[in-house]
């Protein structure tokens, strides 16, 4: 299981032949990637589900469920994670099929190894690039309230002070920084409360319910803090 103080990305290998999943697991591991491994589709839906990955290398051909009905499910899902597929077929058709899907790239078998491991450090540091949006500063003003993220308290438009918890300062500033965008529940967790030790849902509401008594005029008509059901949570001015 990950800690906070690890920023290892984390990959998911879905690969069903033993070896090649081995070699490339021991690979990884060698690179400094966490590696974490699904033998076929329903187990890598599981994963999924439960945990926030970098990135996903994916065979296409897998026993049960095939890679690009995955892809699909998780780009259904809001999911933004980058995937790599792998596929020993080289028809094109199966190659355009997975990037139409929702792959970001696509390696035919047999691969250079070197070639995969530059593929998959090129799709981390991108993804990593687009999830880092303008930073707000330590002093946060809206409407009349007004938030110190270092001293880890906000002012009310009544002038009252309230104390923030840390997760509260994070959770507030990720939403602040990506103003008037949903933020999804996936990003809002790998944020906020590190790797693999995943609330419920429920907890995240929490916070906004926490936000909206803090900051709206009227909490159930909300200005600031939204949630948009079934994709994630928003702050808008």
């Amino acid at each position: 299981m990950h800690n906070m103080g690890n920023n290892r990305p984390a990959i998911l290998l879905v690969e069903d032949e033993q070896n090649l999943h081995e070699a490339l697991k021991l690979n990884l591991e060698l690179e400094g990637y966490e590696v974490t491994s699904a033998y076929d589709g329903s187990e890598a839906l599981q994963q999924i589900g439960a945990a926030y990955f970098d990135l996903i290398i994916m065979d296409i051909m897998l026993p049960d469920i095939d890679g690009i009905s995955i892809t699909e499910n998780i780009r259904v899902h809001n999911n933004e994670v980058p995937i790599l597929m792998l596929s020993a077929k080289n028809a094109a058709a199966d190659r355009i099929l997975g990037l139409k899907k929702g792959a970001d790239d696509y390696l035919t078998k047999p691969f250079n190894l070197e070639e995969l491991l530059l593929r998959v450090a090129k799709l981390i540091s991108k993804n990593k690039k687009i999830q880092v949006k303008e930073s707000v500063g330590d002093i946060y003003q809206f409407g009349n309230n007004k938030i110190d993220f270092k001293a880890l308290v906000a002012i009310d438009s009544n002038g009252t002070s309230i104390e923030l918890s840390k997760k509260e300062a994070m959770l507030l500033k990720l939403l602040i920084e990506n103003k008037n965008e949903v933020v999804t529940r996936e990003k809002i967790l790998q944020v906020v409360w590190g790797y693999n030790v995943y609330p419920t849902t429920r907890t995240i509401d929490n916070f906004i319910l926490n936000f909206r008594k803090y900051f709206e005029a009227d909490s159930r008509n909300p200005r600031y803090f939204h949630s948009v059901r079934g994709m994630g949570y928003k702050y808008t001015e």
